[in-house]
């Protein structure tokens, strides 16, 4: 298994990528913890803990293992519009060469706030986040001189109809 963690530019923190291995085994109990921090993520470990059955300092010491495993994070979700950024695309590259190098360094870009090795007609799918237009289209000139980069394919969102935070533990 290898593992991967790296800084983003502007301090925020990434996501650990687990390379090989399997899913992580949850019981009963983990799996209600994470549906509890799904809902509220500042929610106490003490209410937490009368939810599940567990006292405070045992909630605390399982959150801190799946939090260390890699299994989950506790962040704050924001709302582009609301921070300034109306325009949203997911962009489809097709690449040559060597396609983790290509993704590592698309993770680089601060306006890339998704990346993912596909299977299909693209070999990567980034989302962007972007001011307006014009900005969409300076992050789109910074993709295709990405080397590796042979094409690149935006699809930008008009609207949001659903995104959510809650899979995973049924």
């Amino acid at each position: 298994m290898v593992v991967r963690q790296q800084e983003s530019g502007n301090g925020g923190r990434r996501v650990t990528v687990r390379e090989g291995s399997s899913h992580a085994l949850l019981d009963d109990v983990a799996k209600q913890i994470i549906e509890q921090l799904q809902e509220d993520g500042r929610r106490p470990y003490a209410t937490i803990g009368k939810a599940v059955g567990l006292s405070e300092a045992a909630v605390r010491q399982r959150v801190q293992r799946l939090l260390d495993a890699g299994v989950m994070q506790i962040v704050a979700v924001t709302d582009p519009l609301q921070l300034g950024f109306p325009r949203q695309a997911m962009v489809g590259l097709r690449t040559d060469g060597d396609l983790e190098a290509v993704a590592d360094r698309l993770a680089d870009i601060d306006e890339i706030d998704y990346v993912v090795i596909t299977a299909g007609s693209f070999d990567l799918l980034a989302e962007v986040v972007c001011r307006n237009d014009a900005h969409l289209l300076e992050i789109l000139q910074r993709l295709r001189a990405v080397p590796g980069v042979l094409a690149t394919e935006a699809f930008v969102y008009l609207k949001l109809r659903k995104q959510t935070y809650t899979w995973g533990t049924a």
